[in-house]
């Protein structure tokens, strides 16, 4: 689940980033190189919120001034990141996903950097990154999620599997990010492909048909048209932690539930940005940060995110509302990168018609 920044940012526009370049990072440093080296520009997209005091933490322990600057999605992030990759727009990256990951890997967007990783986090290592380019920071599945007190007042039957959502019980009841411009759509539609097979087109085919809507983000999806939000489609896609967001203010029950069937698996992951002016050293800093045990600890929370680190105890809430699927659906990431583009063309042409 995602939750807007808590904290103060730099909020910097895609234009203003492209046009600003390295200048972000100050003017003064060693020989004109543009670094200061008590700065440090944390790139990320629009979930990004951490508590302000832990900033300040990283900030008293480590003389940095930490900037966090936000793009949308991670899919958005990472277009960005390769466009300005021989002038990177900061020092280090977080929130770059397992459906993306593997593309901004291939065109050398990171320096390389292999931190001490708390227990548990190995099992979330990015297959394939023999570079030590990504760092596992936070986990969770992407689950389509259902709004139970829409169902009860209209006395509608959940659906309960993939295969439901194309159904007429549910015709315009469904909304989903995009899955070219958001990780969890793309995590959704990567999903149906691992069920369905050669057949994901035909079931996305049956999707439009019966009136899911696709829209920019996740924000907007959960947000803007969400019933618990006040929209008019009780079916979203959104995360197996969700759920948690949505208890009452008795603590006492939650009025949505994570739909377990066809989940996918996300990973994010933070990365030390490779470029003439990057601050190295504070950038590794950053990634050291983001794993440290009070970070950690702070992501349900903050993020509605599992921590990496296993030794982590979740919130009560998590405890009694969260449930995870036991399997999730998987699709290689190297079948990801060879096929991505394809499928997002594919898929565009299916939900433009």
């Amino acid at each position: 689940m995602r939750v807007r920044m808590l904290t103060t940012i730099t909020g910097l526009t895609a234009a203003t980033l492209l046009a600003g370049g390295c200048s972000l990072l100050g003017q003064e440093g060693d020989g004109g190189s543009g670094v200061e080296d008590d700065k440090v520009t944390l790139v990320t997209h629009e979930s990004f919120a951490l508590p302000e005091e832990l900033v300040e933490q990283f900030e008293d322990e480590t003389g940095y001034q930490l900037t966090i600057s936000k793009l949308t999605d991670a899919g958005a992030l990472t277009n960005q990141l390769v466009l300005t990759k021989d002038n990177p727009v900061g020092d280090v990256v977080f929130g770059i996903d397992n459906t993306f990951a593997t593309r901004a890997v291939e065109e050398g967007v990171f320096d390389a950097y292999a931190p001490e990783l708390p227990a548990g986090a190995e099992q979330h290592e990015l297959p394939g990154d023999d570079g030590d380019a990504l760092t596992p920071v936070d986990t969770g599945a992407v689950c389509v999620n259902v709004d139970r007190a829409w169902f009860r007042k209209n006395g509608v039957a959940e659906p309960r599997t993939l295969d439901d959502l194309a159904k007429p019980a549910y015709e315009d009841l469904f909304v989903v990010p995009a899955a070219s411009t958001s990780s969890p759509g793309l995590a959704f539609l990567l999903a149906t492909i691992a069920r369905y097979g050669d057949d994901w087109t035909g079931y996305w085919q049956d999707l439009v048909a019966n009136g899911a809507k696709v829209v920019k983000g996740w924000t907007e999806a959960y947000y803007e048209d969400f019933t618990f939000s006040g929209g008019d489609r009780p079916i979203v896609v959104s995360y197996d932690s969700s759920p948690a967001f949505t208890v009452d203010e008795a603590g006492q029950r939650t009025s949505t539930r994570a739909l377990l069937d066809g989940c996918f698996r996300q990973v994010e992951y933070a990365g030390v940005l490779k470029g003439e002016d990057t601050n190295t050293e504070a950038a590794r800093a950053v990634v050291d940060w983001l794993l440290s045990p009070e970070v950690q600890a702070a992501l349900p929370t903050s993020m509605y995110v599992f921590p990496v680190a296993e030794d982590v105890d979740l919130p009560a809430d998590w405890a009694r509302f969260t449930r995870q699927p036991e399997s999730t659906e998987q699709v290689d990431p190297a079948e990801v990168a060879a096929q991505r583009q394809a499928w997002l063309e594919a898929w565009t042409e299916i939900v433009s018609r």
